[in-house]
């Protein structure tokens, strides 16, 4: 079924995103988590790949697995690293075949080692591009699309950056989800910046338990999300006091702080990043009234 029926449907609601390990010998541990979470009943479950692609095989045997073994609604990430009309259309048919309904089409990150983005193809530029081979190749598959509350850190700037947006809804985009964040108002200002853009499809909040100081420093570096000063400097004391579980701690109160504020605020659910930690996701959801 496609995610934004699935979202008109049932709000609020808890979606989560997984990341496959690189090896197939870490897939038991994996599905465990995936098990443990299945009474938090998210509306979806998205696959994410590595950077450059590094997983992309992986992807689409674990969303079919995850539709078959398990009866959640995965969505894979499609991104333009590696793509070509044949891969693209390849990818299409093999999801259609295992009955998945839904995609995220992204732009991607650069391999490993390549700090720009630089396409592999003059038909993959932008996500903008894959929506609209997707939409054309496919006109019933659901299509996300991603979103920056604080703007993207390649954009020139936020006008630009909320033109490219509303340019994947046009070309066929069902619902956004955003990158992730740490100021709610950030997210809630965003939202109002694209109804006025004419931009009215489900806008899903992305909320992230910080389990490191030092991985979220790099992370919200890469994309762009400001860490607010008082929550960074708790974030350092309890990296002081007790290192990173200290940290996982004080990250997982202040996410699932964040996501019942999102969800009394109107926002239509979350979309949690597990970074496949069970416990991390059922504390957040258990402070949840869903």
């Amino acid at each position: 079924m496609r995610i934004k029926e699935l979202i008109q449907a049932k709000r609020p609601f808890v979606s989560l995103e997984f990341f496959p390990p690189k090896q197939r010998e870490a897939w038991a541990g994996f599905f465990e988590v995936v098990e443990r979470l299945l009474p938090v009943h998210p509306l979806f479950v998205s696959v994410t790949y590595g950077a450059g692609g590094s997983t992309h095989a992986h992807t689409l045997e674990i969303v079919s697995r995850l539709k078959t073994a398990y009866g959640l609604e995965p969505m894979a990430h499609l991104t333009c690293v590696g793509a070509s009309r044949e891969k693209i259309r390849g990818f299409l048919d093999a999801l259609a075949e295992a009955g998945v309904d839904n995609v995220l089409a992204l732009r991607g990150d650069p391999p490993k080692g390549q700090e720009a983005f630089v396409p592999d193809s003059d038909d993959f530029q932008h996500a903008s591009d894959l929506v609209s081979f997707i939409r054309q190749e496919r006109p019933g598959l659901g299509i996300g699309v991603a979103g920056y509350p604080e703007c993207h850190p390649a954009a020139v700037s936020p006008e630009a950056d909320l033109e490219f947006l509303r340019q994947k809804i046009c070309l066929g985009g069902d619902f956004v989800v955003s990158q992730l964040f740490f100021d709610n108002d950030a997210y809630f200002g965003f939202v109002d910046r694209c109804r006025a853009a004419g931009i009215d499809v489900p806008i899903i909040p992305g909320v992230l338990p910080v389990m490191s100081l030092a991985s979220i420093k790099r992370l919200a570096g890469l994309c762009g999300a400001h860490l607010p000063p008082a929550y960074l400097a708790e974030l350092e004391r309890a990296d002081a006091a007790g290192g990173n579980a200290a940290v996982a701690e004080a990250g997982i109160a202040y996410a699932r702080r964040q996501a019942r504020d999102l969800i009394a605020r109107g926002a239509p659910g979350v979309h949690l990043y597990t970074l496949n930690k069970a416990e991390a996701v059922l504390s957040i959801v258990a402070g949840l009234d869903l």
